[in-house]
């Protein structure tokens, strides 16, 4: 694999880690059982029936967590401390056919990466907690799942597309944060206000 499609999948599989590491993981598993894909560096790992199952079983637990309002943030939290590690690991794992600098590099790439689709994540789905209704919820999460298989199945098929879709995701990640991040502290803010007024 060259080294510009290795730099797609590190870096498309290190973003929808951010999102959903068990769908980045079951379907790099799968593509690579299934689809011909020969994984870059130490990625063929996931090809393994025992990672694909757990992967999956893991993903159908959270397929059904990600769309109760409220049970979706408290099991973002949960997997901040998962997602950013596992999106560092798969990157490094993409260039582990590549010298220790170039793999730590990538390492550090991808947490940040992970760290900035995962914070995104879990911002606006705590946003869109404060709205009563559900349907938006389950419509994020539903969307949520097809980006990250949809991603995965685009870093291999066109690198290019792959790589400059995420690095646009990223910034807009930077830009949006701290907007949802000032709108959740509102909110916030007008709970105590009418918890004190009571």
């Amino acid at each position: 694999m060259s080294f510009l499609s290795t730099l797609a999948l590190a870096m498309g599989s290190s973003w929808v880690s951010g999102i959903n590491m068990y769908a980045a993981v079951a379907t790099l598993g799968l593509l690579g059982r299934f689809g011909q894909l020969k994984l870059p560096g130490e990625l063929g790992v996931v090809t393994s029936w025992w990672v694909i199952g757990v992967a999956l079983g893991l993903y159908a637990i959270e397929f059904v967590a990600d769309k109760v309002p409220f049970v979706d943030s408290l099991w973002d939290a949960v997997h901040t401390f998962i997602r950013v590690p596992a999106g560092a690991v798969l990157a490094a794992a993409a260039f582990g056919d590549f010298d220790k600098v170039i793999q730590t590099v990538a390492f550090l790439v991808g947490g940040g990466i992970a760290l900035s689709s995962h914070g995104t994540k879990a911002t606006t789905r705590a946003a869109i907690n404060t709205s009563p209704e559900p349907v938006s919820n389950i419509l994020a999460s539903l969307g949520e799942d097809v980006v990250g298989v949809g991603a995965i199945v685009l870093a291999v098929s066109y690198p290019i597309v792959a790589i400059t879709l995420v690095v646009i995701a990223v910034a807009v990640s930077l830009f949006l944060i701290r907007r949802i991040i000032r709108y959740l502290a509102r909110v916030m803010g007008r709970i105590r206000h009418l918890g004190l007024n009571e």
